[in-house]
């Protein structure tokens, strides 16, 4: 296997992604549609509080994939199904209909209002 980043390169990334600007109301957002997860009567157990951390950064990190020195709700709604997928639950009624978590991950952004 060849690297391809060495830790000074992998740390200026972080530096990077850390400085990527993110407004209040898309962190509100994030902690919504955590918070959803917990009452979610499609779901056994929602997402942590790390996982709006997780959503965060990983936000940040698609933003500057993209070339953009900030988030968008865009950012935000491609990145969650992917970050709370293996961090919730299925309800067992949920489960035995054959749903998806990705798919109640989904319905749920879409419940949420967009800041702008």
């Amino acid at each position: 296997v060849q690297p391809i980043l060495d830790i000074q390169e992998l740390k200026k990334c972080q530096e990077i992604i850390e400085s990527i600007y993110i407004k209040e109301e898309l962190i509100n957002y994030i902690a919504k549609i955590v918070v959803s997860t917990r009452k979610n009567p499609d779901l056994y157990l929602g997402a942590s509080p790390r996982a709006s951390l997780s959503i965060l950064k990983a936000s940040k990190a698609f933003a500057m994939i993209n070339g953009r020195a900030f988030v968008t709700p865009d950012d935000v709604k491609f990145v969650t199904p992917a970050v709370l997928n293996h961090r919730i639950i299925l309800s067992h009624e949920r489960e035995m209909e054959g749903q998806e978590a990705e798919d109640v991950i989904k319905e749920m952004i879409e419940d949420i209002t967009v800041p702008r």
